[in-house]
């Protein structure tokens, strides 16, 4: 029976492939083929239709990379196919394993009408089904010659990755160009035969379904006749009717089904060409939708909506309709799928604001899922952020790609770090392009972790990463696969019919506390430098933004730039998405983030500068200007002071030459050393009497590893880079730079490799912080920077800002999982402490770093805990220049810090005061008076009502009773949603005059809309 079982399998893919799939179309003629090549960017439709055409033939090549061919097709259907189904078959040079990375095409009609895309799974366009005969046809195809980046093997360096260096040498030869008859029979029996095939090899070899299964395909095979497919189809597909007829047992696993095409906003591709990439797709999906009445389609990202609002109307129009049906589903509610790790608090709780804003004032539709399936990990903070969005669930699908532990729950509740808990679903399936193929639905069956209690799960379903979608064929073997013996059951469902579903049949689901870390892709942390700092950068000119300017607007009237500020934020939000923000994207992506970034700072700057002009008014007055969160200097958190110059006193620096060498610089409060290696060798606190730097050990001290991870080299750092570290010790210079009562600086030179490193290290008056800033001209391959500070404290764990407050991580490796975290996500501070006494070190624009513990050999005997931040990497896959040239970093030590201290010290760094004139001090908007509680955004309500919208936390981790008072008279106060609309869901909060009270729980969320007269 072995021996049958493997020939009938044998049979049934040689017959397969060599004679009923090339019967589909058994007659054909060929098309009148013509093509221009746009020059340059693409071009609007109008002049790709309009152009001056020359004929190009069959096998000819085309298609330097990155550009764009508009191929003209003509032809006349004979009069003979009357009453038949006919159809163009357009190969452009497709490789049928790739849909989505290579070249693709929109069809439109001569009145520049879009018809459907075409890419390798989708090589047709439907004439008529039947034909009258005698038909002319006509079609316009907008191809892109995007570039095979991601080839085999992959992740070699390639220049592709940017149209600047790509060259022009053709890529592609055009295949096929033809009318043909579709034999619909044939299409019918392929499915058939697909579906029972791919189910018999995930049978149990001894199930007697297994060998209903073989015998019926082996008669199906005995009834076709190989020289006369298209005349025997049906017969064969009358002997598989019983076997595809017969019900799935009661205890099946059942799958929603969910068509999907995850398109990732900027990836091996440019963000341009991404707005060709949606509109392709979406054109497919909407025609699909009609011609399929089961189906259902999901498209998350807004910004993706956007796009074909803008650039493809006729379209969106389509997309509308299918929406309103209730068939095409708007999901997830964020503006991109984003990162989550790195996104700043505010900037997280944006995309949930304007992607949801999008989706409801467009179609009606408030979403109450997150959908991210291809994002690398999630943040602790997520899920109080998910639900003041108004959402209650999680998809995603990326955590199975950890590489050490596997996650014990497909669904499940996730606890944050506030306590809030939300339903969240990990797809069995472990892909979020799933085909349809009984290996996956069989995989998710068996794989599916929660069997006995709950029996349900997500299958997203259709070619993603580079869009395509859901093909007829995925809906067809659903349709087989809906009630069918020895399969999971289908059904093409709503995710939100889903998660109810899910949620009812499985209300005790088990709790997973903290975030959700992907044990891969940890690299992303710190790839792309430059991306990174802009990120920040933007951030926080938007917070600074938005405070001045509600300021401006209530004191002045001065008027609050509500379209740009919305404009920038989107801007910004689309930075983030998964693949942009972490740095895994080609150089041309890189390279225009670059520009995007600088253009939104100056953007940003001139509305600052306005905004603080008008609050200040006309003088020669020298004012400081606090944007941070705390008072600094005297000068409280939101308010513009006249600025004070001490002569002398109490906390003046001085700074000396060191015994040995180097020198050192004292404040009152720190006494720092540094030798002549120019590494800090000494961080006294004074007051507390202790050493901060662990003994024989130096801080500040560069390391650089070799970083050649087994693959995804711009995601992936693999923990053997460890194994080999150089300590950059070697010094070009070590010298003291300006010294006065309030600031004393030490310049340090370094050269190693190609690169060299130079760095101010500054003590100022007053600060409990060293400050380090850093320029690096990087010019290594594949080589990881590291930044150490050894620290002479012993702590089982450390703290790490996260969004709306902090998590602790181990820093020892008990487990497989402690283990596993040896790269990870922190903000703007990191901080280790033991009872009484700890140590924190924040940035401007870092992510990644590591935390580690060892004991130390000498009579003492101690724990040395050494935080080291990720500074650069030098990738070549996908961009082969990654981080080559000048960086600019600054970060800080500061010792004694506890976490109150380096959750303000964090904010400090990133929001350093500014110095203007003017007539004199504005106090500020609005003011709060625990230093818990942290003020992430002051603007006005979106709907233009005037109310200013506050937001804030609690951010060291406790309970926090507090009073906000504004600095305008208060008409009315209410907690809303991150939207801005009231809601009961927050803390209960008392009105007297111009201050409002409430106490906050740890990490909690508040966001207060206040009215005024």
């Amino acid at each position: 029976m072995h021996d049958d079982r493997a020939l009938v399998e044998a049979r049934l893919k040689r017959v397969l492939n060599e004679r009923i799939r090339p019967a589909l179309y058994p007659e054909s003629i060929p098309l009148d083929v013509a093509a221009w090549v746009a020059p340059g960017e693409p071009v609007p439709v109008a002049e790709g239709l309009s152009a001056r055409h020359s004929p190009v033939a069959v096998g000819e090549m085309w298609g330097a990379p990155w550009a764009t061919t508009w191929f003209r097709v003509r032809g006349e259907v004979p009069r003979e196919w009357a009453g038949r189904t006919v159809e163009a078959v357009l190969d452009l040079g497709f490789d049928e394993r790739m849909p989505g990375f290579q070249c693709e095409a929109l069809v439109y009609t001569p009145d520049g009408s879009p018809v459907k895309g075409l890419n390798p799974r989708n090589q047709w366009v439907r004439v008529g089904a039947p034909v009258r005969g005698g038909e002319r046809v006509e079609w316009h195809l907008e191809a892109a010659s995007n570039p095979v980046i991601l080839d085999v093997p992959p992740f070699q360096p390639t220049h592709l990755g940017d149209r600047e260096t790509a060259g022009s040498a053709p890529q592609y030869r055009l295949t096929r160009m033809d009318l043909a008859v579709f034999d619909t029979t044939v299409w019918e029996l392929i499915q058939d035969l697909e579906v029972l095939g791919e189910l018999m090899a995930e049978l149990a070899e001894d199930s007697p379904r297994r060998w209903e299964v073989l015998r019926a395909v082996g008669r199906a095979l005995d009834a076709v006749d190989l020289q006369d497919v298209n005349g025997t189809a049906d017969a064969a597909r009358a002997e598989l009717r019983e076997v595809l007829a017969a019900p799935a047992g009661a205890s099946a696993h059942r799958i929603s089904a969910v068509g999907h095409a995850h398109i990732d906003s900027a990836w091996l591709w440019p963000l341009r060409e991404t707005v060709r990439k949606v509109a392709r797709t979406t054109a497919n999906m909407t025609a699909l939708l009609e011609d399929e009445p089961e189906f259902v389609y999901a498209m998350s990202q807004a910004q993706q909506y956007a796009w074909i609002k803008e650039h493809r109307p006729e379209v969106y129009a389509k997309v509308k309709k299918a929406v309103a049906e209730g068939r095409f589903v708007p999901a997830g509610g964020m503006w991109v799928e984003s990162d989550t790790n790195m996104p700043g608090s505010e900037a997280m709780a944006r995309q949930f604001v304007h992607g949801k804003r999008f989706f409801m004032a467009e179609f009606g539709v408030e979403n109450d899922e997150a959908w991210l399936p291809d994002t690398f990990g999630f943040a602790a903070g997520l899920p109080q952020i998910i639900k003041a969005a108004g959402a209650k669930w999680l998809l995603t699908q990326k955590i199975s790609w950890s590489q050490i532990n596997a996650f014990p729950h497909h669904t499940f509740r996730w606890e944050g770090i506030d306590g809030t808990r939300i339903f969240t679903h990990f797809p069995p399936v472990d892909t979020y392009n799933c085909q349809m193929a009984g290996s996956e639905l069989a995989h998710a069956a068996r794989n599916f972790k929660d069997k006995g209690v709950a029996r349900r799960s997500l299958a997203p379903t259709g070619w993603g990463d580079g869009g395509g979608g859901t093909t007829r064929e995925m809906i067809a073997k659903a349709r087989r696969l809906r009630d069918l013996d020895g399969s999971p059951v289908v059904e093409w469902e709503r995710p939100a019919d889903f998660f109810a579903k899910a949620e009812a049949e499985y209300p005790q689901a088990p709790v997973w506390v903290g975030e959700l870390y992907l044990e891969l892709h940890r690299a992303t942390l710190t790839s792309q430098a430059r991306t990174k700092r802009g990120n920040r950068r933007s951030e926080q000119l938007l917070r600074e933004a938005e405070l001045w300017s509600a300021t401006a607007a209530v004191r002045t009237q001065h008027p609050y730039p509500y379209a740009q500020l919305d404009r920038i934020w989107k801007t910004v939000l689309l930075h983030q998405f998964h693949d942009i923000l972490p740095g895994s994207s080609i150089a041309w992506v890189h390279r225009e983030a670059e520009k995007t970034y600088a253009a939104v700072a100056a953007e940003l700057e001139d509305i600052i500068a306005g905004a603080l002009s008008a609050l200040a008014g006309a003088g020669d007055h020298e004012l400081v200007v606090n944007s941070a969160p705390h008072t600094r200097g005297g000068v409280a958190a939101g308010a513009i002071a006249s600025a004070v110059t001490e002569a002398g006193g109490p906390g003046e620096v001085r700074a000396e030459a060191r015994e040995g060498g180097g020198f050192v610089l004292v404040n009152g409060l720190l006494r720092i050393e540094i030798d002549d290696r120019g590494l800090i060798v000494s961080a006294y606190d004074i007051a507390a009497e202790r050493e901060t730097v662990a003994p024989g050990h130096a801080a500040n001290l560069l390391q650089i590893h070799p970083d050649f991870p087994n693959m995804w080299d711009a995601w992936d750092v693999d923990a053997f880079y460890r194994n080999v570290v150089t300590d950059l010790t070697a010094a070009d210079e070590v010298a003291l730079g300006e010294v006065t009562q309030d600031a004393a600086t030490v310049h340090v030179s370094r050269s190693f490799g190609k690169s060299r490193v130079k760095q101010a290290l500054t003590l100022a008056r007053g600060q409990r912080r060293l400050d380090i800033d850093t320029e690096a001209d990087w010019h290594e391959t594949e080589k990881f920077l590291k930044a150490a500070f050894p620290l002479d404290i012993h702590a089982e764990r450390y703290a790490a800002e996260t969004q709306f407050g902090h998590l602790y991580r181990p820093t020892h490796t008990n487990t497989s999982w402690e283990a596993a975290k040896f790269e990870a996500c922190a903000h703007r501070f990191v901080q280790v402490e033991e009872p009484g006494w700890g140590v924190a070190l924040v940035n401007d624009a870092t992510y990644g770093h590591d935390v580690t513990r060892t004991v130390r050999n000498d009579g003492d005997r101690g724990t040395t805990t050494t935080v080291r931040l990720s500074l650069l990497r030098a990738p070549r896959f996908p961009d082969p220049e990654t981080d080559q040239g000048l960086h600019r970093f600054r970060y800080a030590l500061a010792p004694g810090a506890a976490i109150g201290d380096a959750v303000r010290e964090g904010h400090r760094i990133n929001l350093p005061e500014r110095r203007i004139t003017g007539a004199g001090p504005v106090a500020p908007v609005i003011t709060v008076d625990n230093d818990a509680t942290v003020v992430t955004a002051v603007k006005l309500a979106d709907d233009a009502s005037g109310d200013v919208v506050v937001r804030l936390h609690e951010a060291h981790g406790g309970r926090a009773r507090t009073t906000l008072t504004t600095g305008f008279e208060l008409a009315d106060a209410v907690t809303t949603d991150l939207l801005e609309r009231p809601t009961d869901d927050g803390p209960a909060i008392e009105r007297r005059g111009n201050a409002v009270r409430m106490t906050l729980r740890p990490f909690q969320i508040v966001t207060l809309r206040l009215s005024h007269d």
